[in-house]
């Protein structure tokens, strides 16, 4: 439902009225919610804002905080929670289990859960009818994921074998709903960007002792009596299903996926084999810890959350096949770990109150660990990234690829010189971004009362505003780290640079010109189409021209146009839209760059 972008025709408090209904419709809805969990999710003396949608969807949103509930028909009959609200409160709604953390990517893609991903417990399939609202949840994370309809009741299901579709999903962590919302969050570090595993705070606690062994139990059990005899009046495959065939079926159109290739697995049974002590995770962590701040980690990134920290900068630095569990270090907590380090003097952290969790602050690139460590270079990645590429060559020598750069200006050349770059060369939106920040750090420019704000000294000042502030007006002294990196390519000069598969690439200055493709009539009824500004995206005219020729059936001309401006193709019958498609389609000219004009329309 929110896998597409789409903005609310209107927004406006609720009523003292509307409000208490609202509270009563929810209460209605949801058996499983109690009073003190409402008032949690919507608190009572809180501003609450409703957004109408063009769909007619309706999103009940806190004021200044995050989206709770929506309406899919407008009227109060099909409302959901929000993962927001399934955060504050998991349990007002049934939920099932996935097979693995690794089948959450295919939700989280826009797909809905089929039967063969779901983890069927040991007391054997719940039941539910078709229609009800059920949410979505990944073993050992306590946190929902999705939230959906039934399709089906629990008995057709099993009568359909266990196969099919199971909840229809309505939303999701990541889609645009979620998005949309002002300081979106997530709830612990499982929580990645493509995909969500287990939450190490959540099985440290023990909560998720009892999801372990019921995954454990429906891996290695052959079948409870309850399932076998509630699945011998299913079909054969609903007994395959059971019996442990049915592991390589995933979600939506990834049925084929197999579960004993997850990645997690493969680790898990790496640590079975060589368990690691205590000391060891310690030293582990501070390894994966020093490599994150190497590499990953700029100083844009700061304030970061420590979750974010954790899932996106320390795990994906871990050494391949090893599994990274903070309740077996020392530590037993990520924020106690984070805050021995600001101890030691590498980081500062502080802890957010109103999230309840710790904050990384900045980081300090002159501590002797961090000076001593050396950073290792993953050659895997380069590898298998150097032989994707040769591997798929072959097959885009007409695929088309136009990349925005940007070369230093006459403004902010003195940032670029100032810390030792090349004031000629181009560079990607990332390396111009990173390039100032490296002259914040230098100079070291962040308000130490407010780590989030860069501090302008004459040189950054010119760089981002000089020429930009109009005369009479005062010069800002500081600017947000967000607003940073935009500002600062927004003052260099824009190229582009096109490739293609078999030619040399091309830079061109300025903005991309489009190929114009028109219609006109010529000799009475007759019609012709015109194609020009080719060359632009690395076309031959001549091998263009044969080719639409074949295509269409057709004859075709190249010819010179006047003052060396290149070439233009005419061809015959008024073929407008078929060339502009062929053009997508095998020459990869995105259809922004394609202007299409007909002038045999009236």
């Amino acid at each position: 439902m929110f896998k597409k972008a789409v903005e609310a025709k209107s927004h406006q408090r609720l009523s003292g009225a509307d409000r208490k209904k609202l509270r009563r419709t929810v209460q209605n809805r949801f058996s499983l919610l109690t009073d003190e969990l409402l008032d949690a999710i919507l608190p009572p003396k809180v501003e609450i804002t409703v957004s109408k949608f063009q769909n007619r969807v309706l999103v009940y949103s806190i004021e200044g905080g995050c989206p709770m509930f929506f309406d899919i028909d407008g009227r109060g009959n099909e409302i959901l929670p929000t993962v927001f609200a399934l955060w504050e409160a998991p349990e007002m709604l049934p939920s099932f289990m996935l097979k693995g953390g690794e089948v959450s990517r295919y939700v989280l893609g826009g797909a809905d859960l089929m039967f063969p991903g779901i983890l069927i417990p040991p007391e054997g399939f719940p039941s539910f009818s078709a229609g009800e609202i059920w949410s979505v949840k990944v073993p050992g994370n306590a946190a929902p994921i999705a939230v959906g309809f039934t399709t089906m009741s629990s008995a057709e299901g099993l009568k359909a074998g266990l196969r099919g579709k199971a909840l229809r999903i309505a939303h999701y962590y990541r889609d645009f709903l979620w998005e949309s919302a002002e300081g979106h969050y997530v709830p612990n570090s499982g929580f990645w960007e493509d995909v969500v595993m287990e939450d190490p705070v959540f099985l440290a606690s023990g909560s998720g002792e009892e999801i372990s062994d019921a995954s454990a139990g429906q891996q290695t059990s052959t079948g409870n009596e309850e399932d076998e005899s509630a699945l011998e009046t299913a079909s054969t495959s609903a007994t395959d299903a059971k019996n442990g065939t049915e592991e390589e079926q995933m979600v939506g159109s990834m049925n084929e996926m197999n579960l004993g290739d997850d990645i997690s697995a493969n680790e898990a049974n790496t640590e079975k084999q060589n368990p690691l002590s205590t000391e060891e995770v310690d030293a582990l962590l501070d390894q994966c810890l020093l490599q994150a701040l190497h590499t990953t980690l700029k100083e844009k990134d700061l304030p970061l959350p420590g979750s974010t920290l954790w899932a996106n900068h320390v795990l994906p630095c871990r050494p391949p096949g090893i599994t990274l569990d903070i309740k077996k270090s020392s530590h037993k907590k990520l924020s106690k770990w984070l805050q021995s380090k600001a101890s030691a003097g590498m980081i500062t952290v502080k802890e957010d109150k109103h999230k309840k969790e710790i904050v990384l602050i900045s980081v300090n690139r002159r501590h002797p660990d961090y000076s001593s460590f050396k950073p290792e270079k993953k050659k895997a990645e380069v590898s298998e990234s150097s032989v994707a590429s040769s591997t798929a060559k072959p097959q885009s020598e007409k695929m088309l690829e136009i990349i925005e750069v940007y070369k230093p200006s006459i403004h902010n050349s003195a940032i670029f010189a100032s810390v030792g770059e090349d004031k000629g060369k181009l560079y990607t939106a990332s390396e111009a971004s990173d390039v100032v920040f490296k002259y914040i750090e230098k100079e070291n420019l962040v308000k130490p009362t407010n780590k989030s704000m860069v501090v302008l000294d004459p040189i950054l000042c010119d760089a981002l505003f000089k020429g930009a502030i109009k005369k009479g007006s005062a010069y800002p002294s500081e600017i947000h780290k967000k607003d940073v990196g935009s500002t600062f390519i927004g003052r260099m000069q824009p190229h582009q640079v096109v490739m293609r598969g078999g030619c040399e690439p091309v830079v061109r200055k300025g903005g991309i010109k489009p190929v114009q493709i028109m219609t006109e009539r010529r000799q009475g009824n007759k019609k012709v189409t015109k194609v020009s500004g080719i060359e632009t995206f690395l076309m031959d005219p001549d091998s263009f021209g044969s080719e639409l020729q074949k295509k269409f059936a057709c004859s075709t001309s190249v010819n010179e146009l006047p003052g060396k401006k290149g070439y233009e193709v005419l061809i015959q019958g008024g073929v407008i839209e078929d060339v502009a498609r062929y053009m997508v389609e095998h020459y990869g000219v995105p259809k922004r760059y394609i202007e299409v004009l007909d002038k045999t329309r009236k």
